[in-house]
This record gives C-alpha cells, structure tokens and sequence, in this order.
C-alpha cells in the first residue's frame, strides 16, 4: 500500500494547480458576467433607441395625416377665394350688359320715335 500515497510536495502542488484553476475560474467568470452586464445595458439602450424610433414613426404618420388635411382645407380656400375673385367681374359684365341693353334700347326707341314721326 506504500505505492498509493503521494508526497505533501505533490499534494502542494496539486492544490496549487486546483487553487490556481479555480481563480482562474473566478476571474474567467468574472469577465463573462462584466460582459454580460455591459450586453444587457446596450440591449436597454437599443430597446429604448427602438421605442423612441416607432414613436417618431408614429408621429410623422400622424403629421403626414394631419399636413394632407390641411392641403385639402387650403385647396377648398383657393377655390373660394376664386369664386370670390371673380364675382367682381361676374358684376362688372352683368353692369356692362345692362348698359349696352338701355343704350341699345335707347337708340332703337330713337329709331322707331323717328320712323313714327315720319310716317
């Protein structure tokens, strides 16, 4: 049985190599979970970069809905405002018709008093 025992130098140095492994462990995980941190606060921060994204999507959808309506009432004005241009001139025709009308009127009633006076 003399052949199964190992050294207290061996043992040492076994615990040596077990201790210095289990650091390395440590400080392996360590790292990872620093790492794993670091991934999760830049996955927040991606999220919230997502979030605020679609809200800015979502925003513009609705300032294209409401900038089309506003095309819609600005056309409907001008078309107004068309009518409204014109009625002036709409006036100034209907004034120009009853002028010439009387002025034309006048003169064949001239023309007709002076035929009836000849006759």
């Amino acid at each position: 049985m003399e052949g199964n025992y190992i050294t207290r130098q061996e043992h040492d140095e076994f615990a040596r190599r077990i201790e210095a492994e289990g650091k390395r462990r440590d400080d392996e995980n360590k790292r990872q979970n620093s790492r794993i941190d670091t991934l999760e606060e830049n996955i927040k921060e991606i999220h919230g970069l997502t979030v605020s994204v679609e809200r800015m999507a979502v925003n513009m959808e609705n300032m294209l809905v409401a900038i089309e309506r506003q095309g819609n009432l600005i056309e409907k004005q001008n078309s107004r405002i068309d009518e409204i241009e014109k009625e002036p001139a709409k006036d100034y025709k209907q004034i120009k018709m009853a002028i010439i009308t009387a002025i034309i009127g006048t003169v064949v009633g001239i023309v007709i008093g002076a035929v009836v006076a000849l006759l």
